[in-house]
């Protein structure tokens, strides 16, 4: 792997930075070159949280990205946002389940799929986020789910300590989401 650029992109309150927080970490922890750079205002009034992460075995030479490999769009107005990062190499991926529209830049590939909807009727919404990592994990093959596993012990075993049966319940969400990318793009 050269480097891999991420962009996730949301509403406020859809956890996007927390997901860049936790995959970032994991890669450090893993010993691989890490770069996150948030870009947030407002979210919490409604407005686009962006996180910008990138993944390497080599040192980082340049912070900022014109162009994303994979793009995450968890919004209409994500997607407006974020369609400039997108380009013939890119992958993006799209929550159905949120989105009134689908991307429509030139891109490798759209694939869209129902994170929110599987959170809400299968598990908790509190846990969309988690689904979108898993996601992004088996997207990419960037970091091992054992990586990604010890990351969100750190970040969230405090609260996994105190209710153990969140632990649970966030792993069973970081697995459906490799599973829901895996059925929907065949990775």
């Amino acid at each position: 792997m050269a480097r891999t650029k991420i962009v996730l992109a949301g509403e406020g309150g859809q956890g996007v930075q927390s997901i860049a927080k936790i995959l970032v970490e994991a890669g450090y922890e893993a010993g691989k070159q890490v770069l996150y750079i948030p870009n947030f205002g407002v979210e919490q009034r409604g407005g686009v949280s962006i996180a910008f992460c990138q993944i390497a075995d080599e040192r980082i030479g340049e912070p900022r990205y014109s162009k994303g490999d994979i793009i995450i769009m968890l919004s209409d107005r994500a997607i407006d946002r974020c369609e400039t990062y997108v380009d013939e190499n890119s992958t993006v991926v799209y929550d159905t389940s949120v989105c009134s529209k689908k991307p429509t830049v030139k891109c490798k590939r759209v694939i869209g799929i129902d994170a929110n909807k599987i959170a809400n009727e299968k598990l908790s919404a509190r846990v969309f986020n988690i689904i979108i990592l898993g996601v992004l994990l088996a997207a990419t093959n960037v970091l091992e789910l054992s990586d990604i596993k010890n990351a969100m012990e750190m970040a969230l075993g405090k609260k996994f300590d105190a209710k153990p049966e969140l632990r649970e319940l966030n792993y069973k969400a970081l697995e459906m989401g490799m599973e829901l990318i895996k059925e929907k793009a065949g990775v």
